[in-house]
Protein backbone atom coordinates (compact mmCIF):
# COMPACT_ATOMS: atom_id res chain seq x y z
CA UNK A 1 0.00 0.00 0.00
CA UNK A 2 2.09 3.29 -0.84
CA UNK A 3 2.42 6.23 1.85
CA UNK A 4 0.23 8.69 2.15
CA UNK A 5 1.45 11.80 0.89
CA UNK A 6 1.73 14.83 3.51
CA UNK A 7 -1.32 16.39 2.52
CA UNK A 8 -3.41 13.30 1.81
CA UNK A 9 -6.76 14.41 2.72
CA UNK A 10 -6.67 17.75 1.99
CA UNK A 11 -9.37 18.15 -0.67
CA UNK A 12 -9.10 21.12 -3.53
CA UNK A 13 -11.52 22.55 -6.23
CA UNK A 14 -9.84 23.88 -9.19
CA UNK A 15 -11.10 26.63 -10.95
CA UNK A 16 -7.92 27.56 -12.81
CA UNK A 17 -7.30 27.55 -16.65
CA UNK A 18 -4.04 27.60 -19.14
CA UNK A 19 -0.54 26.88 -16.45
CA UNK A 20 -0.48 28.76 -13.01
CA UNK A 21 -3.36 27.39 -11.17
CA UNK A 22 -3.12 23.66 -12.78
CA UNK A 23 0.45 24.04 -11.82
CA UNK A 24 -0.52 25.19 -8.36
CA UNK A 25 -2.74 22.74 -7.97
CA UNK A 26 -0.60 19.56 -9.29
CA UNK A 27 2.01 20.38 -6.73
CA UNK A 28 -0.78 19.82 -4.04
CA UNK A 29 -1.96 16.71 -6.01
CA UNK A 30 1.92 15.12 -6.06
CA UNK A 31 1.68 15.65 -2.11
CA UNK A 32 -1.42 13.85 -1.84
CA UNK A 33 -4.51 16.43 -2.09
CA UNK A 34 -7.30 15.51 -3.74
CA UNK A 35 -8.06 18.05 -6.36
CA UNK A 36 -11.25 18.38 -8.51
CA UNK A 37 -10.39 20.22 -11.50
CA UNK A 38 -13.86 22.23 -12.83
CA UNK A 39 -13.08 23.10 -16.56
CA UNK A 40 -15.33 26.08 -18.49
CA UNK A 41 -18.01 24.41 -20.94
CA UNK A 42 -15.67 24.02 -23.62
CA UNK A 43 -12.91 22.72 -21.58
CA UNK A 44 -9.71 24.16 -20.70
CA UNK A 45 -7.86 25.64 -23.52
CA UNK A 46 -4.33 23.87 -22.52
CA UNK A 47 -5.96 20.62 -23.66
CA UNK A 48 -5.05 21.92 -27.09
CA UNK A 49 -1.45 21.07 -26.14
CA UNK A 50 -2.39 17.42 -24.73
CA UNK A 51 1.46 16.36 -23.66
CA UNK A 52 1.39 19.77 -21.53
CA UNK A 53 -2.07 19.52 -20.34
CA UNK A 54 -0.76 15.71 -19.23
CA UNK A 55 2.14 16.94 -16.85
CA UNK A 56 -0.02 20.56 -15.35
CA UNK A 57 -3.32 17.78 -14.68
CA UNK A 58 -2.30 13.98 -14.25
CA UNK A 59 -4.50 12.50 -11.59
CA UNK A 60 -7.28 15.22 -11.11
CA UNK A 61 -10.51 14.39 -12.01
CA UNK A 62 -12.57 16.75 -14.07
CA UNK A 63 -15.34 18.17 -15.45
CA UNK A 64 -17.10 20.90 -17.00
CA UNK A 65 -19.71 23.00 -16.43
CA UNK A 66 -21.34 26.19 -16.96
CA UNK A 67 -21.13 28.44 -13.96
CA UNK A 68 -23.78 30.84 -15.10
CA UNK A 69 -26.05 27.91 -15.05
CA UNK A 70 -28.13 27.42 -11.47
CA UNK A 71 -28.23 23.82 -11.47
CA UNK A 72 -24.15 23.55 -12.29
CA UNK A 73 -22.97 26.05 -10.20
CA UNK A 74 -25.07 24.92 -6.99
CA UNK A 75 -23.33 21.12 -8.12
CA UNK A 76 -20.29 23.24 -7.39
CA UNK A 77 -21.06 24.80 -4.33
CA UNK A 78 -21.89 21.56 -2.74
CA UNK A 79 -18.53 20.50 -2.99
CA UNK A 80 -17.00 23.51 -1.46
CA UNK A 81 -19.33 22.72 1.87
CA UNK A 82 -16.65 19.87 2.06
CA UNK A 83 -13.44 21.40 0.64
CA UNK A 84 -10.37 22.80 1.80
CA UNK A 85 -9.20 25.05 -0.25
CA UNK A 86 -10.65 26.33 -3.55
CA UNK A 87 -8.20 28.27 -6.44
CA UNK A 88 -8.83 30.46 -9.15
CA UNK A 89 -7.67 32.08 -11.79
CA UNK A 90 -10.32 34.31 -13.44
CA UNK A 91 -10.19 37.75 -13.95
CA UNK A 92 -10.21 39.63 -11.08
CA UNK A 93 -14.22 40.21 -10.47
CA UNK A 94 -15.19 37.22 -12.49
CA UNK A 95 -15.51 34.79 -9.83
CA UNK A 96 -17.91 37.05 -7.96
CA UNK A 97 -20.47 37.08 -11.14
CA UNK A 98 -19.88 33.45 -11.84
CA UNK A 99 -21.24 32.74 -8.14
CA UNK A 100 -17.67 31.10 -6.67
CA UNK A 101 -15.75 34.48 -5.28
CA UNK A 102 -14.82 34.52 -1.59
CA UNK A 103 -17.15 36.04 -0.32
CA UNK A 104 -20.18 33.56 -1.54
CA UNK A 105 -18.04 30.50 -0.43
CA UNK A 106 -16.80 31.44 2.52
CA UNK A 107 -20.43 32.01 3.71
CA UNK A 108 -20.98 28.12 2.65
CA UNK A 109 -17.42 26.96 4.51
CA UNK A 110 -15.86 29.64 7.05
CA UNK A 111 -12.63 27.19 6.92
CA UNK A 112 -11.97 27.19 3.55
CA UNK A 113 -8.71 28.71 2.18
CA UNK A 114 -9.51 30.71 -1.22
CA UNK A 115 -6.73 31.82 -3.35
CA UNK A 116 -7.01 33.88 -6.36
CA UNK A 117 -4.37 34.10 -8.57
CA UNK A 118 -4.08 36.57 -11.52
CA UNK A 119 -1.37 38.83 -13.29
CA UNK A 120 -1.77 41.92 -11.64
CA UNK A 121 -3.48 41.19 -8.46
CA UNK A 122 -6.78 41.64 -7.26
CA UNK A 123 -6.70 45.56 -6.40
CA UNK A 124 -4.51 48.08 -8.27
CA UNK A 125 -5.06 50.15 -11.60
CA UNK A 126 -3.93 46.82 -14.03
CA UNK A 127 -6.69 44.36 -12.04
CA UNK A 128 -8.84 44.43 -15.23
CA UNK A 129 -5.77 44.13 -17.77
CA UNK A 130 -5.42 40.75 -19.61
CA UNK A 131 -1.92 39.41 -20.56
CA UNK A 132 0.22 36.30 -20.43
CA UNK A 133 3.64 34.89 -18.77
CA UNK A 134 5.75 37.44 -21.25
CA UNK A 135 3.47 40.88 -20.00
CA UNK A 136 4.73 39.94 -16.42
CA UNK A 137 8.27 39.33 -17.15
CA UNK A 138 8.10 42.70 -19.19
CA UNK A 139 6.39 44.43 -16.29
CA UNK A 140 8.69 42.78 -13.61
CA UNK A 141 11.98 43.53 -14.92
CA UNK A 142 12.81 39.98 -16.01
CA UNK A 143 13.20 40.65 -19.35
CA UNK A 144 14.88 44.26 -19.05
CA UNK A 145 17.29 44.68 -22.04
CA UNK A 146 20.56 44.71 -21.71
CA UNK A 147 23.56 46.28 -22.86
CA UNK A 148 22.11 49.86 -24.46
CA UNK A 149 20.08 48.92 -27.65
CA UNK A 150 20.07 45.23 -26.76
CA UNK A 151 16.71 43.75 -27.25
CA UNK A 152 15.27 41.91 -24.08
CA UNK A 153 16.35 38.31 -23.32
CA UNK A 154 12.77 36.06 -22.98
CA UNK A 155 13.92 32.96 -21.01
CA UNK A 156 12.17 29.67 -22.31
CA UNK A 157 10.46 28.41 -19.14
CA UNK A 158 7.19 30.53 -18.73
CA UNK A 159 8.53 31.67 -15.30
CA UNK A 160 5.64 34.05 -14.02
CA UNK A 161 3.58 31.45 -14.89
CA UNK A 162 5.30 28.59 -12.52
CA UNK A 163 6.64 31.21 -10.08
CA UNK A 164 3.20 31.90 -9.10
CA UNK A 165 1.75 28.39 -9.31
CA UNK A 166 4.66 27.66 -6.81
CA UNK A 167 4.11 30.98 -4.47
CA UNK A 168 0.19 29.95 -4.77
CA UNK A 169 0.72 26.29 -3.55
CA UNK A 170 3.13 27.45 -1.11
CA UNK A 171 0.44 30.22 0.71
CA UNK A 172 -2.11 27.12 0.91
CA UNK A 173 0.01 24.96 2.97
CA UNK A 174 1.08 27.70 4.97
CA UNK A 175 -2.48 28.28 5.25
CA UNK A 176 -3.60 24.98 5.49
CA UNK A 177 -1.43 24.84 9.11
CA UNK A 178 -3.16 27.53 10.56
CA UNK A 179 -6.67 26.23 9.70
CA UNK A 180 -5.52 22.94 11.16
CA UNK A 181 -4.33 24.69 14.39
CA UNK A 182 -7.52 27.39 14.55
CA UNK A 183 -9.90 26.56 12.28
CA UNK A 184 -9.43 29.59 10.29
CA UNK A 185 -10.08 30.09 6.89
CA UNK A 186 -8.14 32.59 4.29
CA UNK A 187 -8.01 34.46 1.42
CA UNK A 188 -5.18 34.72 -0.69
CA UNK A 189 -3.91 37.37 -3.70
CA UNK A 190 -1.30 35.88 -5.82
CA UNK A 191 -0.32 38.40 -8.85
CA UNK A 192 2.34 36.71 -10.97
CA UNK A 193 3.61 40.38 -11.36
CA UNK A 194 4.34 41.09 -7.86
CA UNK A 195 6.14 37.42 -7.38
CA UNK A 196 8.59 38.21 -9.82
CA UNK A 197 9.17 41.94 -9.29
CA UNK A 198 10.21 40.74 -5.36
CA UNK A 199 12.81 38.82 -7.69
CA UNK A 200 14.29 41.34 -9.54
CA UNK A 201 13.63 44.11 -7.26
CA UNK A 202 14.64 48.23 -8.18
CA UNK A 203 18.82 47.06 -7.42
CA UNK A 204 20.99 49.02 -9.81
CA UNK A 205 23.94 47.83 -11.31
CA UNK A 206 26.44 46.08 -8.85
CA UNK A 207 28.89 48.09 -7.60
CA UNK A 208 32.60 46.48 -6.44
CA UNK A 209 34.09 47.88 -3.24
CA UNK A 210 37.21 49.01 -4.76
CA UNK A 211 36.31 48.84 -8.54
CA UNK A 212 33.69 49.47 -11.22
CA UNK A 213 30.30 48.85 -11.56
CA UNK A 214 29.45 45.26 -12.99
CA UNK A 215 27.62 45.89 -15.95
CA UNK A 216 30.13 44.18 -17.98
CA UNK A 217 29.99 41.06 -16.31
CA UNK A 218 32.47 39.36 -14.53
CA UNK A 219 35.52 36.81 -15.99
CA UNK A 220 35.15 33.16 -15.60
CA UNK A 221 30.94 33.83 -15.15
CA UNK A 222 29.13 33.29 -18.94
CA UNK A 223 28.68 30.75 -21.20
CA UNK A 224 30.93 29.20 -23.70
CA UNK A 225 30.78 27.14 -27.10
CA UNK A 226 32.95 23.94 -27.41
CA UNK A 227 34.49 22.88 -30.44
CA UNK A 228 31.55 20.09 -31.20
CA UNK A 229 28.93 23.15 -31.49
CA UNK A 230 27.85 23.30 -27.59
CA UNK A 231 27.82 25.11 -24.98
CA UNK A 232 28.75 25.06 -21.17
CA UNK A 233 28.23 27.65 -18.21
CA UNK A 234 30.93 28.54 -15.86
CA UNK A 235 30.05 30.20 -12.39
CA UNK A 236 33.33 31.55 -11.94
CA UNK A 237 32.73 35.44 -9.67
CA UNK A 238 34.38 36.41 -6.97
CA UNK A 239 36.14 33.59 -5.25
CA UNK A 240 39.98 33.60 -5.89
CA UNK A 241 40.32 30.08 -5.45
CA UNK A 242 38.01 28.83 -8.40
CA UNK A 243 39.53 31.36 -10.62
CA UNK A 244 42.55 29.78 -9.72
CA UNK A 245 41.48 26.38 -10.43
CA UNK A 246 40.02 26.74 -13.78
CA UNK A 247 43.13 29.27 -15.17
CA UNK A 248 45.22 26.23 -14.19
CA UNK A 249 43.14 23.45 -15.82
CA UNK A 250 42.90 25.85 -18.85
CA UNK A 251 46.55 26.46 -19.06
CA UNK A 252 46.35 30.35 -18.59
CA UNK A 253 49.10 29.89 -16.06
CA UNK A 254 50.25 33.42 -16.21
CA UNK A 255 46.30 34.41 -14.59
CA UNK A 256 46.28 31.80 -11.95
CA UNK A 257 47.32 34.62 -9.70
CA UNK A 258 44.38 37.21 -10.53
CA UNK A 259 42.70 38.77 -7.13
CA UNK A 260 39.42 39.98 -8.32
CA UNK A 261 39.84 43.55 -8.91
CA UNK A 262 42.82 42.83 -10.64
CA UNK A 263 40.50 40.31 -12.80
CA UNK A 264 37.68 43.15 -13.64
CA UNK A 265 40.09 45.68 -16.02
CA UNK A 266 40.45 42.67 -17.83
CA UNK A 267 36.74 41.29 -18.49
CA UNK A 268 36.90 41.07 -22.65
CA UNK A 269 40.67 39.50 -22.39
CA UNK A 270 40.27 37.10 -19.70
CA UNK A 271 36.85 35.58 -21.25
CA UNK A 272 38.46 35.83 -24.64
CA UNK A 273 41.03 33.51 -23.78
CA UNK A 274 38.59 31.25 -21.74
CA UNK A 275 36.39 30.91 -24.72
CA UNK A 276 39.10 30.12 -26.98
CA UNK A 277 40.52 26.98 -24.59
CA UNK A 278 37.33 25.46 -24.11
CA UNK A 279 36.35 26.32 -27.34
CA UNK A 280 39.63 23.70 -28.54
CA UNK A 281 37.45 20.62 -26.35
CA UNK A 282 34.59 18.99 -26.84
CA UNK A 283 31.60 19.39 -24.49
CA UNK A 284 32.30 16.50 -22.63
CA UNK A 285 36.19 17.36 -22.52
CA UNK A 286 35.62 20.29 -20.84
CA UNK A 287 33.05 19.08 -18.45
CA UNK A 288 35.44 16.14 -17.32
CA UNK A 289 38.27 18.22 -16.99
CA UNK A 290 37.38 21.78 -15.20
CA UNK A 291 34.65 19.23 -12.92
CA UNK A 292 37.97 17.45 -11.72
CA UNK A 293 39.61 20.48 -11.29
CA UNK A 294 36.86 21.90 -8.90
CA UNK A 295 35.19 24.35 -11.63
CA UNK A 296 31.72 25.09 -11.42
CA UNK A 297 30.62 24.25 -15.08
CA UNK A 298 27.48 22.78 -16.44
CA UNK A 299 26.44 21.56 -19.67
CA UNK A 300 23.67 24.16 -21.41
CA UNK A 301 21.81 21.03 -21.91
CA UNK A 302 18.32 20.89 -24.17
CA UNK A 303 15.46 19.26 -23.49
CA UNK A 304 15.82 16.21 -25.16
CA UNK A 305 18.60 15.57 -23.23
CA UNK A 306 17.33 15.88 -19.60
CA UNK A 307 15.47 12.30 -19.41
CA UNK A 308 18.79 11.16 -19.63
CA UNK A 309 20.93 13.57 -17.64
CA UNK A 310 22.32 11.58 -14.53
CA UNK A 311 21.87 13.98 -11.72
CA UNK A 312 18.10 14.50 -12.80
CA UNK A 313 17.56 10.96 -12.98
CA UNK A 314 18.98 9.71 -9.97
CA UNK A 315 17.10 12.82 -7.98
CA UNK A 316 13.98 11.24 -9.39
CA UNK A 317 12.77 14.38 -11.40
CA UNK A 318 13.13 13.07 -14.52
CA UNK A 319 12.38 9.32 -15.91
CA UNK A 320 11.65 7.74 -18.34
CA UNK A 321 8.28 5.32 -18.50
CA UNK A 322 8.06 1.58 -19.84
CA UNK A 323 7.59 2.70 -23.24
CA UNK A 324 10.73 4.72 -23.22
CA UNK A 325 8.60 8.13 -23.11
CA UNK A 326 9.94 11.08 -20.88
CA UNK A 327 8.62 11.39 -16.89
CA UNK A 328 8.28 14.04 -15.33
CA UNK A 329 8.57 14.07 -11.33
CA UNK A 330 7.79 16.11 -8.16
CA UNK A 331 10.46 18.66 -7.79
CA UNK A 332 10.78 18.38 -3.82
CA UNK A 333 11.68 15.14 -1.72
CA UNK A 334 10.04 13.82 1.41
CA UNK A 335 11.68 11.22 3.52
CA UNK A 336 8.28 10.21 5.42
CA UNK A 337 5.88 10.94 2.94
CA UNK A 338 6.71 11.38 -0.86
CA UNK A 339 4.65 12.22 -3.37
CA UNK A 340 3.39 10.30 -5.90
CA UNK A 341 3.01 11.58 -9.73
CA UNK A 342 -0.03 10.29 -11.13
CA UNK A 343 -0.41 9.26 -14.88
CA UNK A 344 -4.20 9.34 -15.06
CA UNK A 345 -4.99 12.17 -17.30
CA UNK A 346 -8.93 13.73 -16.63
CA UNK A 347 -11.07 12.91 -19.78
CA UNK A 348 -13.45 16.27 -20.27
CA UNK A 349 -16.96 15.39 -19.36
CA UNK A 350 -20.23 17.63 -18.76
CA UNK A 351 -22.95 18.19 -16.72
CA UNK A 352 -23.96 18.40 -13.38
CA UNK A 353 -24.18 14.05 -13.36
CA UNK A 354 -20.59 14.13 -14.44
CA UNK A 355 -19.45 16.07 -11.49
CA UNK A 356 -17.44 13.70 -9.10
CA UNK A 357 -17.68 13.32 -5.50
CA UNK A 358 -14.56 14.02 -2.90
CA UNK A 359 -12.54 10.76 -2.05
CA UNK A 360 -12.42 9.56 1.86
CA UNK A 361 -10.11 12.06 3.77
CA UNK A 362 -7.30 9.83 4.06
CA UNK A 363 -5.19 10.33 6.91
CA UNK A 364 -2.13 7.84 7.01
Amino acid sequence: MPIAGLLAGVRVLDFGIWRPVPYATQLLIEMGADVIKVEPPTGDPMRVFPDLFAVLNAGKRAVALDLKDETERARVLELVRDADVAIEGFRPGVADRLGVGYDALRALNPALIYCSLSGYGQTGPLRDVPGHDLNYQARAGIIEPHGGDGAPVVGRPPIADLAAGVFAAMAVCAALVRAARAGEGEYIDVSMTDVLATWTGPLPSLQVEGGPKLGGGVPGYGSFKTADGRWVVLGVIAEDHLWSALTAALGMDDAVTLSFLDRLPRIAELNGRIAAAIGAMTRAEAIERLERAGVPISPVLGRTELPDDALLQARGVMTRAADGRPQMGHPLLYREHPAQVPSTIPSLRTGVAAVPGWLPRASS
